[in-house]
């Protein structure tokens, strides 16, 4: 017989008390990446349009547009 037996209603509470650690700390970043990225939509402004290469149709060269 092992020298330690763990009652079920033991390991039961453990694990569900394992189960609410690990569901808080995701909460808890859900809720912190939510707001970053609510804090970055309200800080955000408008970009200017980005640049662009074209080909010069007479040389032949790129050029930023």
């Amino acid at each position: 017989m092992p020298p330690f037996i763990i009652p079920s209603v033991v390991k039961f509470a453990v694990g569900a008390l394992g189960v609410g650690v690990i569901v808080h700390s995701v909460m808890k970043e859900i809720r912190r990446i939510n707001d970053e990225l609510d804090r970055a939509a309200k800080g955000a402004s408008i970009d200017p349009p980005r640049k662009t290469l074209r080909r010069d149709p007479r040389t032949g060269e790129w050029r930023v547009t």
